[in-house]
């Protein structure tokens, strides 16, 4: 895209790109209807750079905005980790136990934990993939388990448990009664992700985060669910790093 007056109706790629340690970034620019000033932000899972502007902004404007503040967000770039290659040697958080990938070619294809380790065999060159599809089915199986006794302890109904990699959220519950999390909360620590589950059953209570629905939360888990979403806060934006492209 090249600097011009014209005004900015959808979001767009610039010519404007960053760079800050071994993370490099091309500004997007994204229009919204309930912004009143420009805000910036660096995300710093994927390091992905975004100016939200107000409608009708136009992108001359908005580039010579962004520009201004290039040192602050270079230093912002190079503070994200870089990404974390599922390679022999590499270390995994599982559950958020630290496991190093122990790989060879005479062991069977399917990973398995054991003693710190997890154990793959199969073609060096599909380990990265293989690995990843073994994360998400043991996060599958384990949040699917979890969602079940909260559901039990709360008196409802889960209509559907599944997994994705979203970017926003840890987990969702839809009116319909299904929930879906993000896989990576494998990664995360046993308390982080019980407390994740416990919060998503209760929003088949309440569909709001209104006191009664903390005070659920609270029930279900057995434990004050406060130190789990400071530790997301802290910790999970490095969740993001594990098994995306170099």
């Amino acid at each position: 895209m090249r600097a011009s007056s014209s005004t900015i109706s959808s979001i767009v790629s610039s010519d404007l790109s960053f760079r800050g340690g071994v993370t490099s970034a091309t500004l997007s620019i994204r229009p919204s209807p309930r912004a009143r000033v420009m805000r910036l932000r660096v995300d710093p899972r994927t390091g992905a750079v975004v100016l939200t502007v107000p409608p009708r902004m136009s992108q001359r404007r908005a580039l010579a905005w962004a520009a201004g503040p290039r040192p602050w967000i270079e230093a912002a770039l190079a503070a994200i980790a870089p990404p974390e290659a599922l390679v022999p040697g590499a270390e995994v958080p599982l559950r958020g136990v630290a496991h190093q990938i122990d790989w060879s070619s005479e062991r069977p294809r399917t990973p398995r934990p054991a003693d710190g380790r997890i154990l793959a065999g199969g073609p060096l060159d599909t380990l990265s993939a293989r690995l990843l599809r073994w994360l998400k089915r043991e996060a599958l199986t384990l949040l699917t388990e979890e969602t079940a006794f909260f559901a039990v302890r709360a008196g409802v109904r889960v209509a559907r448990v599944g997994v994705g990699d979203p970017l926003s959220r840890w987990g969702s519950c839809s009116s319909t009664g299904a929930i879906r999390y993000s896989w990576r909360l494998i990664l995360a620590p046993d308390f982080v992700r019980r407390a994740t589950v416990a919060h998503e059953v209760a929003h088949r209570v309440h569909m709001n985060h209104g006191p009664a629905f903390h005070e659920l939360v609270e029930q279900l888990l057995e434990a004050d669910p406060r130190p789990a979403r400071l530790w997301l806060r802290r910790e999970g934006a490095r969740l993001h790093r594990f098994g995306r492209p170099l």
